[in-house]
């Protein structure tokens, strides 16, 4: 298996006017060989050479099976101006490798209005080892677990060198500026292999004139947590050295993109207990000096902040955690020189006398910084005790600042005011007469999923439509947005193993390094747009007493509603296939 991890370096040699001309071909990686292949593919019945088709982004293909596909060459799809669309392209090949490319020329409209070929990415889906759900939560060995290899990663290389006997999907999205002219625009798409012209695509787009909003502005609450830590080690690089600043900011700018309100920032080493493969490091420097008296050294809480709110990520900073799991605690001894760990368990003396000083001094550094506001002092899954313990500590010693928590012991019950960010997990339920009472102060309210939820869920091993139901989902069932606990908390090689020792695979990491983006992130944020879609016909709808815009306003509510379920329904790709072409009649 040496051979998964090394580098393969391709020299590619396009064709242009000249069978002479020569370019470079761009540098990729090997990916994992399959562990289980599919051994009933015949590619001797397939005919020879490479074939292509038009798939649907509901589904994985396969990489050692032969698609099911029939031959398509057209593609339509409606956006709104400002929105992202997606479509897949399969490839599939039964001779030795080629090199394949995707060309695009620009839209045109029947009318003369153009759009540039830019607008349209085909980025090749990379395949990762992955395993299945299992008992989802919980340590697992390797080798209890089917394995296969699952197509995720996309890959915005110029050029692919196909493999003899396999198929290779090609993720293709179309970014509609928000400027963009209403109308119908058509575009081809020349497929090349080794440099010659193979096939001809076409690829029509109804464009709205309705407008989507800068993702900035979305009112979908979206809470990734993000862990730089992860960036640094995977890259090689020194922990917030220049290189690991422009290494951040394409995968940070992806998030913000998507509508990311959150910023993650940690108050102490570990808060987590160091449960991922990079244990999330201090944002703040701890020093006890030797009087006994703290200082506080915020450089890198304040450059990480600043640095997420330029991409665009400004509404909460969510900070982690005065409850650390196994309340451990770390700071810098002076007197001694020497890092310290401590146990302060919420409710004790040490507790209090520890987080006391850092709070009143926390409050003021952030009031001189204008960030007061929008901090929350954020915990993840903390026990009743802990949780009164520590709230009551913040009403003591920090009243002004809000309270993020994923709650799965529903302590929300307790705190109705404190509580500002509440995340509650998939499948249970806030009481109305609560929910309301948020809605009216302007608090927070969230769902997550973790490694406990076959589904909806985003698992390297997920149907695709799982991440776009999730926006749905929320809006069905009168949330503000989700929360999913990991954006980039990689495994040891993300690229090629997304196993991890703990859950089922894919639960630690959406997004892969370099800031490649995968088909669970491209279908996350899709389900996000739609969410914001309903969101504004509604209050369209609702804004207008005309009897069409009545009707239309109930077939909307009627709709959504169907999504409102906790259980996988036995149709699911056809509810959402309808859900999407209900959304964009009404959009019309």
């Amino acid at each position: 298996m040496k051979n998964v991890l090394l580098l393969a370096v391709f020299f590619v040699f396009l064709l242009g006017c000249s069978t002479n001309t020569k370019v470079e071909r761009p540098q990729t990686y090997a990916e994992a060989l399959d562990p289980a292949p599919d051994t009933l593919a015949n590619w001797n019945d397939v005919k020879a050479g490479l074939h292509a088709s038009i798939g649907s982004i509901d589904s994985r293909y396969e990489k050692s099976s032969i698609p099911d596909l029939a031959p398509k060459n057209e593609w339509s799809g409606f956006a709104w101006r400002n929105e992202v669309i997606s479509a897949q392209l399969v490839l599939w090949n039964n001779e030795s490798a080629g090199i394949v490319e995707c060309q695009f020329a620009d839209f045109k409209s029947t009318d003369g209005k153009t759009l540039p070929a830019e607008i349209a990415q085909a980025r090749y889906v990379r395949y990762v080892l992955t395993d299945e759900f299992g008992p989802g939560c919980g340590y697992r060995k390797p080798e209890d677990f089917i394995a296969r290899i699952s197509p995720d990663a996309l890959d915005p290389l110029p050029a692919f060198e196909m493999e003899a006997q396999s198929t290779r999907p090609v993720w293709l999205t179309f970014d509609i500026a928000a400027d963009a002219a209403p109308g119908t625009y058509t575009s081809t798409m020349q497929l090349k292999l080794n440099g010659k012209k193979h096939s001809q695509f076409s690829f029509t787009i109804e464009i709205s004139d309705r407008l989507l909003p800068e993702a900035s502005e979305w009112k979908f609450h979206l809470d990734l947590w993000q862990n730089p830590y992860a960036v640094a080690r995977v890259h090689k690089v020194e922990l917030w050295s220049e290189a690991h600043w422009d290494l951040l900011k394409p995968l940070m700018k992806m998030l913000a993109d998507a509508g990311q309100k959150v910023i993650t920032a940690t108050l102490n080493n570990r808060p987590w207990g160091g449960q991922t493969e990079d244990a999330f490091g201090s944002m703040i420097a701890w020093n006890k000096q030797a009087d006994g008296s703290w200082t506080y050294d915020y450089s890198i809480f304040d450059q990480w902040v600043q640095f997420m709110m330029d991409l665009g990520i400004d509404k909460q900073i969510s900070c982690y955690s005065m409850v650390p799991w196994g309340s451990e605690l770390y700071y810098y001894d002076v007197a001694s020189g020497e890092e310290v760990k401590m146990v302060a368990k919420a409710g004790t003396k040490e507790f209090e006398e520890v987080w006391t000083p850092f709070l009143k001094d926390f409050l003021n550094h952030l009031e001189q910084k204008g960030w007061k506001n929008i901090t929350c002092m954020s915990m993840d899954e903390r026990s009743p005790a802990e949780m009164s313990a520590t709230m009551k500590l913040l009403k003591e010693q920090a009243p002004e600042l809000g309270v993020g928590f994923a709650d799965n012991h529903r302590n929300y019950q307790k705190f109705p005011d404190q509580l500002t960010d509440l995340s509650i997990a998939f499948g249970a339920e806030i009481e109305p007469e609560i929910r309301q009472y948020r809605k009216d102060r302007g608090y927070i309210s969230t769902w997550y999923v973790c490694c406990t939820d076959k589904f909806p869920n985003v698992f390297t091993f997920s149907e695709p439509a799982e991440a776009a139901f999730i926006g749905w989902y929320t809006l069905a069932a009168d949330f503000d947005g989700f929360l999913r606990w990991a954006y980039n908390s990689w495994v040891k090689d993300p690229l090629i193993d997304s196993r991890f020792r703990a859950w089922p695979a894919g639960d630690t990491y959406i997004v892969y390094p370099d800031a490649r983006s995968s088909i669970r992130f491209e279908r996350l944020r899709e389900g996000i747009q739609d969410a914001e879609k309903i969101r504004l016909l509604r209050e369209e709808f609702q804004d207008d007493s005309s009897a069409e815009s009545k009707d239309k306003l109930r077939r909307l509510n009627e709709l959504v509603a169907r999504f409102n379920v906790t259980q996988k329904p036995a149709h699911f790709n056809e509810l959402m296939n309808e859900g999407k072409q209900t959304l964009k009649d009404l959009s019309k």
